[in-house]
């Protein structure tokens, strides 16, 4: 029996002597409880003793491996602990120290061209409507009066999406915002007047144009919108966008296969850099009855227009900026100087 303390005291005191060295403290734990270590000699030592003895002194022998076990743990642990609290006292954070601080951000000139649209429309009773991005070939051409192999759909070079829809139709990256229009006026009922702002996607790529642009579509569809109402609205728009009743408003005939007639809307300013140089900046013109019709309205009732501009060319016309790739190169010397 005293042998047994005088072991587990012995190996408490060498434990305790591996001072922030895990491998003195291995070695300690290999002489004690080791393949060849001495509880395991002990424990061979019991095959030569008689039933009574051997079930007498391999209890106390297993309560001495206990504790030589459970030292072990306690001084694992100790070391641990130590060696994290070295850890966290040289990595300590000096709060006496000034915050660093960080720069103000600011808002990206076409969105803010966004904020500026939805603001203007809203004055003016439109609603503003958002959607999906991946649309399916329906409604982002068929609805619209583009159905397979229609010609106008080379006019846009598209993004497809790998997998079909639950009809088996190809998703692409949508083209323009005008699904939602179709997704809007299948949803509500008239007067419908709506605004649709987003992400739209084609391949193509230069100075004036971008794989990733943003646009903005505008919807009213009533018992009694014409052409004047368009013109209306459209003239008010670019008067309180560009903030001048100094402009003029043109509509050139034009074609879409989603209106007819349809018409190109050209702007000229009265004065400033850009004055008497008419500008694009719209499509649009009266909603074909086939599309009324993909509405879910009858086209013999309902008649209504609309319209769709690149916020990229808004900005770039109000801001006298002359190449769209600059706004996606993240230069901050120029995203700065709109705020």
């Amino acid at each position: 029996m005293d042998s047994l303390e005088q072991l587990v005291a012995s190996a408490v005191q060498d434990f305790m002597a591996a001072q922030d060295d895990a491998a003195a403290l291995e070695n300690a734990k290999a002489k004690y409880l080791g393949k060849t270590g001495q509880i395991t000699e002990l424990m061979k030592g019991l095959g030569k003793l008689d039933p009574e003895q051997r079930k007498a002194q391999g209890a106390l022998i297993n309560a001495a491996k206990g504790q030589i076990e459970a030292a072990l743990t306690a001084r694992r642990d100790a070391l641990a602990d130590a060696q994290m609290q070295t850890r966290l006292n040289a990595e300590a954070i000096d709060v006496s120290l000034p915050g660093r601080g960080r720069a103000g951000g600011g808002i990206h000139p076409v969105m803010r061209t966004w904020e500026r649209v939805e603001a203007i429309f809203r004055s003016i009773g439109f609603d503003v409507a958002d959607g999906p991005e991946i649309e399916n070939d329906w409604t982002n051409f068929t609805a619209l009066n583009s159905p397979e192999n229609h010609p106008a759909r080379s006019m846009q070079d598209t993004f497809y999406i790998e997998g079909n829809d639950s009809e088996g139709k190809p998703l692409l990256l949508r083209t323009h915002t005008s699904p939602m229009q179709v997704r809007y006026a299948r949803s509500h009922t008239p007067p419908i007047k709506v605004i649709a702002p987003g992400r739209t996607y084609r391949v193509d790529s230069d100075a004036t144009h971008s794989p990733m642009f943003h646009q903005v579509e505008g919807l009213w569809i009533a018992e009694n919108i014409s052409f004047a109402d368009l013109k209306g609205v459209y003239l008010n728009f670019v008067k309180a966008f560009f903030e001048t009743d100094d402009l003029q408003v043109r509509f050139r005939p034009s074609y879409f296969p989603f209106t007819e007639p349809s018409a190109e809307i050209d702007i000229a300013f009265g004065s400033g850099p850009l004055k008497g140089r008419w500008l694009e900046v719209s499509g649009s013109g009266q909603v074909h009855p086939t599309v009324v019709r993909n509405f879910g309205l009858d086209p013999e009732k309902y008649i209504g227009f609309a319209f769709g501009s690149g916020l990229e060319r808004l900005t770039m016309l109000r801001y006298g900026i002359n190449d769209l790739r600059l706004f996606y190169e993240g230069d901050l010397r120029f995203l700065k100087q709109f705020n």
